[in-house]
């Protein structure tokens, strides 16, 4: 699909026009698009637990399954995590020059039972006081099982700082998500920003954790390199009273740490970073966040404390979309509008990225803040001061496409299609951004949709 940016590259006046045109329809609802392109609708199989993908590395207790994320609140820290089978330290050594490892750091190792299944040794070390927008190679393990890797900082948290970042929801580990990921390693992406349900263990019997194993194996070709940041969803909770697993969120707590208290947060499962000239936070569908629970309390005062002179893009993750006109998961996410659309208005949120459901769509710049029960004003309206609200649980999991929107398209709607992909953020400036979203298309991405950003705080 060739889609209006294609129509302006290499064209200075064609950008300007571009930026003048999308400014305008940026403040006028044009009725929504839904695409006519028809994904083959077979059903998404798992990788056989044999996958080359899910191989394990080679030499007596590897470390496998490396992942990093941010470890601290503005970028110059990383929490690098690994899974052992037998006892080690959890040792990193680190530099700026591959082979010469003048740091180290050590962190915490733990494990888990979950009902049969038990876990390796589970190691997580922070590395702190790093340089900005700096390549640091790192080492974990001993011997000839020894294994390297390499990051990137970000550049030093700035209003005009550039900054790329990859956005992929319900990943799941079938051929389906394989080829999503297989796209996005060939992306400019620098972060990912990943809005849950990471392994689909729990589509299982008794949520079969090797699956988790095999999933961290899958993804470790970028998530030891460059850092995803995680949000929970549904398929993380794996609340299991009837095989005596009631510890909400269990094997993802236990394999995934976040910087949750750099944010002042008293959760794992909702937090805030800075990252270049963006502030993130990080939010819980499945956690209390009715007034005065402990999510409500952080999220009050974090927006209240973001400074848009320094980070002028503010972007929310959370799980279950709060506008969605798909069958698929209507309305779940309403409650959770209700509580919080006012304060997303309120403190402009520039754009809102959720999962859960499995296809895409982009909404206007809308609100539904005006209803108080006695009022009529009930329906969403176009809202200079509104999020764009991004759908994107589309990674390619076991339970398939939603491939049943709701009809008429709503006016809210502005584009949707049931495929699979991934989407890319491209901030350029404090003003604006591009975004867009890759399609599959059964083998070759392809730009399904695309969008000019307008930031809320210096272009409203």
């Amino acid at each position: 699909m060739k889609t209006i940016l294609d129509a302006t590259s290499g064209s200075v006046l064609g950008i300007v026009g571009l930026f003048l045109v999308l400014l305008l329809n940026d403040k006028a609802c044009d009725a929504g698009i839904t695409s006519k392109y028809v994904r083959r609708l077979q059903a998404s199989i798992d990788l056989p637990l044999d996958s080359p993908h899910f191989s394990i590395p080679p030499g007596h207790n590897a470390p496998e399954q490396v992942h990093i994320t941010q470890g601290d609140y503005e970028g110059r820290a990383i929490v690098v995590s690994w899974i052992t089978p037998s006892p080690s330290r959890s040792k990193v050594v680190y530099g700026i020059t591959i082979g010469k490892y003048d740091h180290e750091a050590t962190g915490s190792v733990t494990r888990y039972t979950f009902f049969n299944y038990t876990s390796g040794y589970i190691h997580h070390t922070t590395l702190n006081d790093l340089e900005f927008d700096t390549t640091y190679h790192y080492k974990l393990g001993n011997g000839t099982s020894a294994r390297e890797f390499s990051f990137t900082t970000p550049p030093k948290v700035g209003p005009d700082v550039p900054y790329t970042f990859g956005i992929i929801g319900d990943l799941g580990q079938t051929y389906d998500s394989l080829n999503t990921f297989q796209h996005y390693l060939s992306s400019k992406g620098k972060t990912l920003l990943f809005v849950g349900d990471l392994s689909y263990a729990d589509n299982y019997p008794f949520d079969y954790n090797v699956r988790w194993d095999t999933w961290g194996r899958l993804v470790e070709p970028s998530t030891a390199y460059q850092p995803w940041i995680w949000t929970a969803g549904n398929h993380e909770i794996e609340f299991r009273p009837d095989i005596g697993e009631t510890v909400p969120f269990k094997p993802y707590a236990h394999r995934y740490h976040v910087p949750y208290l750099a944010s002042n947060s008293t959760s794992h499962l909702w937090y805030a970073i800075k990252r270049a000239s963006v502030h993130i936070i990080v939010l819980s569908s499945y956690s209390a966040y009715g007034k005065y629970t402990p999510q409500w309390v952080w999220l009050q005062t974090e927006l209240a404390k973001v400074d848009r002179t320094v980070t002028p893009w503010l972007i929310v993750l959370v799980h279950s979309p709060l506008y969605n006109s798909n069958v698929y998961h209507y309305m779940e996410g309403e409650t959770f509008r209700v509580q919080f659309e006012s304060w997303f208005v309120k403190y402009k949120v520039d754009i809102i990225f959720s999962g859960h459901v499995h296809a895409y769509e982009r909404s206007h710049r809308i609100s539904n803040v005006a209803y108080n029960i006695v009022n009529t004003n009930c329906t969403p309206i176009l809202d200079d001061r509104a999020p764009v609200y991004v759908t994107i649980g589309d990674g390619g999991n076991i339970e398939g496409i939603a491939g049943n929107f709701t009809e008429p398209q709503p006016a809210y709607s502005a584009f949707r299609e049931a495929s699979f992909g991934h989407a890319i953020l491209d901030i350029k400036s404090r003003t604006h951004a591009l975004f867009y979203w890759h399609r599959n298309q059964d083998g070759n991405s392809a730009v399904g949709d695309s969008y000019l950003l307008l930031n809320r705080f210096y272009s409203a």
